[in-house]
């Protein structure tokens, strides 16, 4: 079997999938903030749990909200900063005996989708986490493209294309730059907007029950953010070409975002045409920690 593990901020979940991508097992516990060894030890747990439940044993593969440095061998660029500057694989391969295999869990999402998902049969998947954070991976032929530099798919700290007037210089990130994706095309970048405009800290679903009442600065909030995403879309359309897009997170549970988004990218696509679906990603909230099991192919 497969063991897929999608290490998060909030919990740390595995799942075991058979050869044909059958869900055998699954289990879920609370992420050990700020406490690696605590971390370590918790995947430790899901695994002889999912082995001792299964009686099977399976290959490991991790999805990580950041990368390996190809230079350095360290975590870099997790936003679960007690991971960065840590030998993640090398110390999971002790605690564990035996190889594991990471990726950063968008490039997982985009493995999981481009399998047996939303990118099945495609040959460049690129998949979107609009979620908490906003990140991106993509996958050619099923296989994370992982880049030279580890950052791959490393759309979340680009500051979002075509700034209007009234966006520059954009609002402050915590990669240290204005204006990026990750703070504009999030989830939590969609409630922060709502705040400034309306000075009330509502979440993403109730933002949207207002728009969908008419409220107008919940209509302006919405508008907003389809056009920054789109705008973000189309920097990716005209550079990578995908086969088609997809989108995780809880913001891609916004169904009116499948309609909204096309419109919003043509203008902005270097040619005459753009034809490039956008879809929800099958597995959900599922995708990740698929994927995860899917870096074994």
């Amino acid at each position: 079997m497969r063991l897929g593990i999608d290490w998060g901020g909030t919990k740390i979940e595995i799942i075991a999938l058979s050869n044909e991508g059958d869900e055998i097992f699954r289990k879920r516990v609370d992420t050990p903030r700020d406490d690696y060894q605590g971390c370590l030890d918790a995947v430790k747990f899901l695994v002889d749990a999912a082995e001792g439940e299964t009686g099977q044993t399976g290959t490991l593969g991790l999805g990580i909200p950041g990368s390996l440095s190809p230079k350095t061998g360290l975590v870099k660029n997790a936003n679960s900063t007690w991971m960065n500057g840590m030998p993640l694989d090398k110390d999971l391969e002790r605690h564990l005996g035996r190889k594991v295999r990471i990726q950063n869990d968008a490039n997982c999402l985009a493995v999981s989708e481009a399998t047996d998902g939303a990118g099945a049969g495609a040959h460049v998947v690129h998949a979107i986490i609009i979620g908490t954070g906003c990140g991106s991976g993509i996958a050619i032929d099923r296989t994370a493209h992982r880049g030279a530099n580890g950052i791959g798919g490393e759309w979340g700290g680009i500051t979002v294309p075509w700034l209007k007037p009234d966006e520059f210089p954009g609002p402050d990130s915590w990669i240290g730059h204005k204006g990026v994706i990750d703070r504009w095309c999030s989830g939590t970048g969609f409630q922060l907007d709502y705040k400034e405009k309306s000075g009330k800290g509502l979440k993403g679903h109730e933002i949207m029950d207002l728009k969908r009442q008419g409220d107008e600065t919940a209509c302006v909030v919405y508008a907003d953010y389809v056009s920054r995403l789109a705008r973000s879309l189309a920097m990716s359309a005209n550079l990578l070409d995908p086969d088609v897009f997809v989108l995780g997170g809880g913001m891609s549970n916004i169904s009116e975002l499948y309609e909204d988004l096309p419109p919003a990218v043509a203008p902005y696509i270097f040619s005459d045409t753009f034809d490039t679906p956008i879809r929800k990603a099958v597995h959900g909230d599922s995708s990740g920690v698929r994927g995860a099991a899917w870096l074994w192919g």
